[in-house]
């Protein structure tokens, strides 16, 4: 394994953790205020920010950052940890032909329904003796 990975003993090196909730059925437009709020925060006044908002996808980012929390396993503590990145890039539209909106002349285009790809990455706070 490389240095600075999991399991080999190295102290004071501090990796980013990651999950992703790929092909989330929500559009990114919805997410990624929520998203922009907790980047920078630490791990527990994010979590705490997510669990009380009533937005849809403040769900679905907190099940990604409880998931990029436990990435860290046993190496970091969440309390020690702050959220680096959160973002939200779209994924493909589904445009089945179930259901279509109509248009002028007579046409009908498809209803879109957006996904999105979420991203949190977190990463342990440098300690006060640390560089």
């Amino acid at each position: 394994m490389a240095a600075g990975g999991r399991g080999n003993g190295c102290k004071g090196i501090h990796m980013p953790y990651t999950a992703k909730h790929r092909f989330a059925r929500i559009s990114p437009t919805k997410v990624r205020p929520i998203a922009r709020l907790i980047k920078g925060m630490p791990v527990p006044k994010a979590l705490e920010t997510l669990h009380f908002s009533p937005k849809r996808g403040a769900k679905m980012l907190e099940k990604v950052l409880r998931s990029a929390v436990a990435n860290a396993g046993v190496e970091a503590e969440p309390d020690e940890m702050f959220v680096q990145d959160a973002r939200v890039d779209g994924g493909p539209a589904a445009t089945g032909t179930k259901r279509w909106i109509p248009v002028s002349r007579g046409m009908a285009h498809p209803i879109k329904k957006r996904t999105s790809h979420i991203m949190v990455t977190v990463e342990q706070t440098q300690a006060q003796g640390e560089v």
